[in-house]
């Protein structure tokens, strides 16, 4: 692969000790899985993937936890991403954890899929085996995600407990398991989201179109414009509008807020992510509002 020059010296920092707790994985657990949503934390994994691997197939399949309300533009993107890189895709699907009988889909205008697709992961993990699984989780997105490891362990159960996290000094990394045990790894957690952008940038990397300026249409609620859609029920005051928006973050539907903007090239994203003083989670995504301690508390079930 043609070596990159950063315009932006400490994304080459960044990628190197991403690319170096990738090899680690790969060679330190015998079945990892990489998560895949077609958000751009994910995108630059795979990313990061190429440089760790190729020219050679990456040594791990692609998994989705598809939640079956994502947006289109998102999952078009998904399966035109994984076709063009040619490596395996598993889809652990929400819908079918609902017709198994193992979730139980919530109803009302406030319903989401979204805290359901922990026990999707989760039995995805344990009918393949995957002793090991990348995630795009960064520290600065949330209080819960700072404690995080790069390598974080979930007991027997698939929980998370940060009491139990391992000491990662000089970049050295405990790989051991206990029986039952998996990990999490997150190689960018020392990433921000500007990171993230810039390097995209550099990169000239392709991101599903929600993630610049687009005209949709929306309704308000609770301080968050939600698009309308199939999956939303509106409130007997909620009325639609058209709006000039795009998103932070591409997550289910049901619990992913766009932001109004006028940003329509990478160069506009950038500008935008350095000019503002609230994270994205913060600001677009409603799970993350119900308390003060919502990540944490999902995390220690099983999310991501």
């Amino acid at each position: 692969m043609q070596q990159q020059t950063y315009h932006l010296p400490h994304l080459r920092t960044l990628e190197a000790e991403a690319v170096h707790v990738m090899r680690e994985v790969a060679a330190e657990f015998e079945r990892p899985v990489l998560l895949f949503s077609g958000g751009k934390d994910s995108i630059v994994l795979l990313r990061l993937a190429e440089k760790a691997f190729r020219p050679a197939p990456f040594p791990f399949p692609i998994m989705h936890v598809d939640t079956g309300h994502n947006f289109p533009e998102a999952i078009e993107f998904r399966d035109r991403r994984i076709e063009e890189i040619g490596e395996r895709l598993i889809v652990a699907s929400v819908e079918d954890s609902i017709a198994a009988g193992r979730v139980v889909e919530q109803t009302g205008p406030r319903a989401s899929r979204n805290g359901l697709q922990t026990v999707t992961l989760l039995d995805a993990i344990a009918e393949h085996d995957f002793d090991s699984a990348f995630g795009g989780a960064r520290r600065d997105e949330e209080r819960a995600r700072a404690k995080e490891r790069i390598l974080s362990f979930r007991n027997e159960f698939g929980q998370w407990e940060p009491q139990n996290q391992r000491p990662e000094l000089w970049s050295l990394y405990n790989g051991r398991l206990h029986k039952g045990e998996h990990a999490r790894v997150f190689p960018i957690s020392n990433w921000t989201e500007l990171d993230v952008w810039q390097y995209i940038a550099e990169e000239q990397l392709e991101v599903p179109s929600i993630y610049f300026a687009h005209d949709r249409e929306v309704f308000a609620r609770d301080g968050m414009l939600y698009a309308v859609s199939p999956f939303m029920e509106m409130m007997e005051d909620e009325a639609p509008f058209q709006a000039r928006v795009r998103y932070r973050t591409v997550g289910d539907m049901s619990c992913t807020g766009a932001v109004e903007s006028d940003a329509a090239t990478l160069e506009q994203v950038v500008a935008e992510i350095a000019a503002t003083e609230v994270t994205e989670r913060g600001q677009t995504r409603a799970d993350d509002r119900v308390t003060e301690a919502a990540m944490e508390d999902r995390k220690r079930q099983g999310y991501f």
